[in-house]
């Protein structure tokens, strides 16, 4: 019997780099996105595409149940959508902070709560988390998505000790620079709520920083392949980090105090 997937935010980068390396592998994968002709091409490769908004509950209902009754049963959820909106959190509306854990946060939660029953019942499951070393880190002007990112590690490392239990795992996948369309979206955002407010000079530091980066940000591939790493682990690790420095970002804020961290931090924004 094939297994199933279910990827949200299968419209480009992560996620549709995942559903490519699940189709190979031989999964029934179904990508959900708000986008359907974003997912042409994954169609073509076999996978089922649903149009689903991790902030819309019926979305969400409808793409289980669809699921369900076509197959019988789901694997492996990867929790995937999510965005970056950039901004001083001074300047960002609370309207606009809320969206950003709606999406990140309470999406990821939702679908988490609709799979567990029928991964209970098989007594069997996966649900992926994808972070980022930004839930492990903060950097200036990125205080909701970080908020965001920080609260899915601490909820998963809740839900992994309650599901356990069952037979299922809950893994964090913890990315560092890889190239998407995330940075696009989360630096034009910053640029637009805070590009002439106080923190317009902290703006185009950070700006320039990102710009060097991104250069050398990995490809989504490298994270797929983490993923199906951590899918097909007997016993998963908690954790796991690959990505454009992520080995040495985790380490320095593992090791250092708080007081030299932001030093190092703010001392590539001179």
């Amino acid at each position: 019997m094939k297994k199933v997937a279910l990827i949200t935010g299968a419209s480009a980068g992560i996620g549709k780099a995942t559903a490519k390396q699940l189709l190979q592998d031989g999964y029934i994968v179904y990508g959900a996105a708000r986008r359907l002709d974003k997912m042409d091409d994954i169609v073509s490769l076999g996978a089922r595409a649903l149009k689903m908004d991790v902030a819309d509950d019926a979305d969400m209902v409808s793409g289980i149940d669809k699921i369900i009754k076509a197959e019988g049963r789901i694997d492996v959820l990867v929790n995937n959508a999510g965005f970056g909106s950039y901004g001083a959190v001074e300047d960002v509306a609370i309207a606009d902070a809320k969206y950003q854990l709606e999406v990140n946060v309470f999406g990821l939660a939702r679908l988490s709560q609709l799979v567990l029953p029928h991964m209970r019942a098989q007594h069997s499951g996966k649900i992926i988390n994808v972070t980022s070393i930004g839930g492990k880190m903060a950097t200036p002007m990125g205080g909701w998505y970080h908020a965001s990112k920080f609260a899915v590690e601490g909820l998963s490392d809740s839900l992994r000790l309650e599901v356990k239990q069952f037979g299922i795992d809950v893994i964090l996948i913890e990315p560092g620079g890889i190239k998407t369309e995330w940075g696009d979206i989360a630096f034009n955002s910053m640029k637009k709520v805070s590009g002439k407010t106080a923190y317009k000079h902290l703006v185009a530091k950070t700006s320039a920083i990102v710009g060097k980066a991104e250069k050398n940000a990995s490809d989504p591939s490298v994270i797929a392949d983490l993923i199906k790493k951590a899918i097909n682990a007997k016993k998963p690790k908690a954790r796991y980090s690959a990505g454009y420095m992520s080995g040495p970002v985790l380490f320095l804020k593992k090791w250092l105090s708080d007081g030299l961290f932001d030093k190092m931090l703010m001392s590539q924004l001179k």
